[in-house]
């Protein structure tokens, strides 16, 4: 009984306490461990979600790219987006202060979402109906910008803050900034604090003082509405206003702050080095880079990469300028098409190439188009083989003959025909019936097996090879490669436009590897050499002017069915330094569309381009372990030839003969008696206009005659006029 009754007791007193306690502040500390609980699982789930949210790929930001030469100046870029990486420890604290007092004052103090910023901004969006999108800290913008759209919704904000609370829970503070002002865009195709810093200022971000880094920091929130260069005055005030944040935000003093706000915008705006002139050899080193290293256009303009290229500024640019000028092209100047390559001989780098005289990019590249060489193919199908084979040397007689080859009838170009000529007078006046007699010699099969060597290797069979009468042609790149051979010792290399490429950290992921492989002997090569030079100092190659020596050839296809019109032209030359080719013509060749003029206009062009871009200086030397060609002997007629009789106490009768003689003292003169309609070689002398012969029959004296000889070729020249001994 007594245990119910203090049961009761206490069951009254807990129903007292509970009548004066109000049950409502029961349900507070309730409510608040609910939210406690919520919270936190709430932030394990964001944190959770963060390794679906965000991928880190997307961090890694498009870059330029860019071209350099071999001394590391800066050529051209190639981007999508214009930006340069930079790190956090390049970017001085001035500019870093400046984006953290207009674009997130609390950056250092929170973890990815700024609650009062939120609050704030929540706040307008419900007095003004709209979501006015405010707020956001740096991190958020990084998020937004990497990860997300720009559609305006609750859900892309709710994103947003998630990604942006996983962002500063995996990188530092100096990461994320580091990462936020490479990324931003400042107007202009500037993308990122070093591009912007460039473009504006032309100065690295390193450099910039508090007012330009106060200008930088002013444009990511409208690029084009405070372009200092569209609108400097909304600039400068943007600007001012950056300044009055750094001093509110206690990053500079007032004083400091009211000097920098008087001073101008102060920007220099960065030329654009980006011309016309490069945009052929810009698609080469694309299609290089993907054909031999794998790297796409797409990821060329995206990765950052630094690419050395072999590339003649002087060369490149001289050689667009002076294609843009009609009067090097014959026919119809505007319509008249063009390409050229130049090449580095030693290293077989690429230096220029022009693929037309209105190249576009990524459009018709005639650089790499097949043609018809002409007579630009004589020495590699049939001269240099021939040599190399000792079929023929540079002195051999060839025949100039009309002859035919089973229906095959080859003319010169002028219809003239000497009946026999040496190699280097048939290269030099660039003469068919030769070369075609001198394949025939050879052997088709023969010349080919050298142009597989050469890397041309050609479908054809007939004789017309000879000629550069082929189905399919070659290109001028393939043209500059093989006439590498004669002025390397025999030796040819494949040409490059890529030296290296290094990746965005500096590291070299590919490199040109230059090979050579021997196609002729050095002596095939010096003496075609030799051969080569007389076409441009005495031959079909004389149009123009260089300063050095140049050895080269030129090359006319003709189109059928129209007397004198011509389809394509060629000069293909080099010196110890370069070798280049220049093609001409037109897209399509019609009846009513061709060239008018052959050799001397592409002669011309290439000389030009060489002297404008001083490369014109060289000259041959003779490579050791050969034996150097000498120059063609001249035959000249003998115009004067007198013969006198004297009486000498041992000789008798001896008649004196002389005679006019070349400057040339290689010539041999040889001297013949005639008597009894019989004429007999009587002696040989070199260099000399005189001989004398003893012990003649005073009763019958013989007539005499002197005919040159030429030791190179075994020809002997026009007699002279017969005289006959007489006293005096």
């Amino acid at each position: 009984m007594e245990r119910i009754t203090r049961k009761n007791q206490w069951k009254k007193k807990l129903k007292d306490i509970q009548n004066f306690v109000p049950k409502k502040y029961l349900l507070v500390p309730i409510i608040l461990l609910c939210f406690m609980i919520v919270g936190l699982f709430g932030y394990i789930l964001i944190i959770f979600a963060g390794n679906y949210v965000i991928d880190d790929k997307k961090l890694i930001m498009d870059s330029t790219t860019t071209l350099v030469d071999e001394k590391g100046i800066p050529i051209t870029k190639l981007f999508f987006e214009d930006r340069e990486i930079i790190t956090i420890d390049d970017i001085p604290k001035h500019v870093q202060q400046a984006f953290v007092a207009v674009e997130d004052q609390r950056f250092y103090e929170h973890r990815g979402i700024d609650i009062r910023a939120i609050g704030r901004a929540v706040y307008r969006d419900v007095i003004t109906r709209s979501k006015a999108e405010g707020g956001s800290t740096i991190t958020q913008q990084l998020a937004k910008n990497v990860f997300l759209t720009n559609e305006k919704s609750w859900l892309r904000k709710t994103k947003e803050a998630v990604i942006a609370i996983n962002l500063e829970n995996r990188y530092t503070k100096n990461e994320i900034l580091e990462m936020y002002l490479n990324q931003i865009y400042f107007g202009h195709g500037a993308y990122g604090v070093e591009a912007a810093s460039e473009f504006y200022f032309n100065k690295s971000a390193k450099e910039l003082t508090v007012e330009e880094g106060a200008l930088l920091a002013a444009l990511p929130k409208a690029p084009n509405g405070y372009s200092p260069i569209n609108f400097p005055d909304k600039a400068k005030e943007r600007r001012d206003l950056v300044i009055s944040l750094m001093h509110n935000g206690g990053y500079i003093q007032a004083e400091e702050a009211l000097a920098l706000q008087g001073k101008t915008l102060g920007v220099k705006v960065k030329e654009n080095t980006e011309t016309q002139s490069y945009l052929t050899y810009i698609d080469m080193v694309v299609e290089e880079a993907e054909a031999l290293y794998g790297l796409t256009n797409e990821e060329l303009h995206r990765g950052g990469y630094s690419i050395t290229v072999p590339m003649h500024l002087a060369a490149q640019e001289t050689a667009f300028e002076l294609f843009k000028q009609n009067e090097y092209f014959p026919g119809e100047p505007p319509l008249v098409e063009g390409a050229f390559v130049l090449m580095d001989q030693h290293s077989g780098g690429v230096l220029a190439v022009i693929g037309g005289r209105n190249y576009v990019t990524q459009g018709i590249n005639r650089v790499s188009i097949k043609r018809q060489p002409g007579s630009t193919f004589k020495p590699l199908a049939v001269y240099a083989p021939t040599m190399e084979e000792g079929v023929f040397e540079p002195y051999s007689l060839l025949k100039d003959q009309r002859l035919s080859y089973n229906g095959y009838e080859p003319r010169n170009y002028h219809h003239k025909y000497l009946d026999n000529v040496t190699m280097y007078e048939a290269i030099q006046d660039s003469l068919n019936a030769p070369a075609v007699w001198a394949l025939n010699e050879l052997g088709i099969q023969e010349s080919k097996s050298y142009l597989e060597k050469m890397n041309l290797p050609i479908p054809d069979n007939g004789l017309a090879i000879a000629l550069g009468g082929l189905k399919e042609g070659v290109t001028p790149l393939e043209l500059t490669r093989a006439y590498r051979i004669f002025g390397n010792g025999g030796k040819i290399v494949e040409p490059y436009f890529i030296i290296e490429i290094k990746n965005r950290n500096g590291e070299t992921i590919a490199k040109a590897k230059v090979a050579e492989k021997t196609v002729f002997s050095p002596q095939t090569a010096w003496s075609m050499t030799r051969m080569l030079q007389g076409v441009v100092e005495e031959g079909s190659a004389q149009a123009g002017t260089i300063k050095g020596e140049l050895a080269g050839k030129t090359g006319t296809t003709n189109y059928p069915g129209v007397e004198g019109a011509i389809k394509d032209t060629w000069f293909v030359g080099y010196t110890p330094e370069i070798v280049g080719t220049v093609w001409m013509g037109y897209d399509s060749t019609t009846k009513e569309q061709f060239l008018t003029g052959g050799g001397a206009y592409p002669t011309k062009l290439f000389k030009d381009i060489l002297r404008g871009a001083e490369l014109d200086s060289a000259a041959f030397s003779v490579p050791t372990g050969v034996t150097d060609l000498e120059e063609p002997i001249v035959l000249e007629s003998v115009e004067e030839i007198e013969a006198k009789m004297t009486f000498r106490p041992f000789g008798l009768f001896t008649a004196s003969l002389n005679w006019s003689i070349s400057e040339d003292d290689r010539i041999v003169y040889r001297i013949y008696s005639f008597h009894n309609d019989k004429a007999t070689l009587i002696e040989e002398v070199t260099g000399m206009g005189k001989y004398e012969v003893e012990t003649i029959n005073i009763f019958s004296i013989p007539s005499y005659y002197v005919v040159p000889f030429n030791p190179q070729t075994g020809q002997e020249g026009e007699p002279s006029k017969m005289v006959k001994p007489t006293f005096r």
